[in-house]
């Protein structure tokens, strides 16, 4: 599955992983602070699957989507991309009508697909010791 991951977007790894640590430390920072633990719960696993799924989604666009450079290209990024808001706003909407999870941690959870892009610099000089723009500099 990681080679999979890694063939479609070879950050795409380490944004799954960060996406799960996330989940992870909602959880176990927010558990404690509610009377509802299962309904907080669903909603968490709920919105990072949901993260997981776009970010894995828009990786297979893009990589979909590299060579085609015409209208019709440009025409499926934005059907695709419509297709994920849509999925999105069903899932949101399913959860409220079924009482599915909470829908805060349903959204925090979705977020952490934000969180995980906006820290993966951060977490690439981490491990790698220097920034991703320095390295693509050097090649």
């Amino acid at each position: 599955m990681i080679n999979y991951l890694r063939r479609l977007n070879p950050a795409l790894p380490m944004l799954t992983a960060t996406i799960l640590v996330y989940g992870l430390f909602v959880e176990l920072v927010g558990v404690w602070w509610v009377e509802d633990k299962l309904r907080y719960t669903s909603g968490l696993l709920i919105g990072i699957g949901l993260a997981l799924f776009l970010s894995i989604h828009i990786s297979m666009t893009i990589w979909g989507m590299m060579d085609v450079q015409n209208k019709k290209g440009q025409a499926m990024i934005a059907v695709k991309a419509v297709f994920r808001y849509f999925v999105v706003v069903a899932v949101s909407m399913t959860m409220g009508y079924f009482r599915l999870g909470n829908i805060f941690t349903w959204f925090a959870g979705v977020m952490g697909l934000k969180v995980a892009a906006f820290l993966q610099p951060l977490i690439h000089k981490v491990i790698f010791g220097k920034s991703q723009s320095t390295e693509e500099n050097n090649v």
